[in-house]
């Protein structure tokens, strides 16, 4: 094994024990076939490493644009088909995005979505819209980088801070167009979507409710392997950026995705 140190942000459990990871905790991952394990169950992992296979279908990890179609708009078809489900018969769900899927139905769902590549199976036969939630939600946080890039996180995080309002839109504005064009796209998609879910009473999920969910998603932190410091820091400074981007007008994200979607819509 090739071994690195790695701060978890989300737990997960340990190759060699299965106990749960903590949040914040320092683990170990190889760099070769991703096993994660406790510092102190390094002594105990077995000896063979067998690195991932590679396979035509989406990779299991990747950045954004690695998932996304050739043409516009730029928006991968497993985040289209998650967000067209949820609008289809989850906008009466209280909670929605914030109540947790059943992990294990979200783990295979996801793993489902991303074996298939290109033609995904109908997410129709998926019982619990949360679910749902789960895989889209899962999905992005489990990008090799946050939706608003490495690079552009000091960026937005500067633009939100801005305490004049039209000075923020508009920094904010300048900060989105900075960003590759599926992440770009792909934010846009989902903006329209928040702010439909922001704008159902029977949700009970409002801008700021969204954008505690969201903000450590989308919005991550600057490297990754962010320090205990940072991680703490970024928190509260990552669900502002999402708040402010859903207060910017609704038609400077469809500058993006187009007015009409049905061309998203998967058939």
């Amino acid at each position: 094994h090739k071994f690195t140190s790695k701060t978890v942000i989300r737990p997960e459990p340990c190759g060699v024990c299965g106990s749960r990871i903590r949040f914040g905790k320092t683990a170990i991952k190889c760099c070769q076939c991703q096993l994660l394990l406790h510092t102190k169950c390094r002594e105990q992992c077995p000896s063979l490493c067998v690195p991932r296979p590679h396979h035509h279908a989406w990779p299991r990890e990747g950045v954004l644009a690695d998932f996304a179609p050739s043409t516009p708009p730029l928006v991968p078809t497993l985040v289209v088909q998650c967000v067209t489900e949820v609008e289809t018969r989850g906008l009466t769900e209280t909670g929605l995005y914030r109540v947790p899927g059943v992990e294990q139905l979200v783990r295979e769902w996801k793993r489902k979505l991303l074996r298939a590549g290109g033609a995904l199976p109908a997410l129709s036969s998926v019982t619990d819209i949360h679910v749902v939630c789960g895989v889209l939600k899962d999905f992005l946080r489990g990008l090799k980088e946050p939706l608003v890039t490495f690079s552009l996180h000091a960026a937005f995080l500067r633009a939100a801070d801005i305490p004049d309002d039209a000075a923020c839109d508009t920094a904010l504005c300048h900060v989105v167009s900075k960003l590759p064009p599926a992440n770009r796209d792909t934010l846009a998609f989902l903006m329209l979507h928040l702010l439909r879910v922001s704008q159902s009473p029977d949700c009970k999920m409002d801008v700021l409710n969204l954008s505690r969910v969201f903000g450590p998603t989308l919005v991550g932190h600057s490297s990754a392997n962010p320090t205990p410091l940072a991680i703490m820091e970024d928190t509260p400074r990552q669900c502002k950026v999402v708040a402010r981007l859903l207060s910017l007008p609704p038609s400077f994200w469809r500058g993006f995705v187009g007015t009409e979607q049905e061309n998203l819509v998967p058939i």
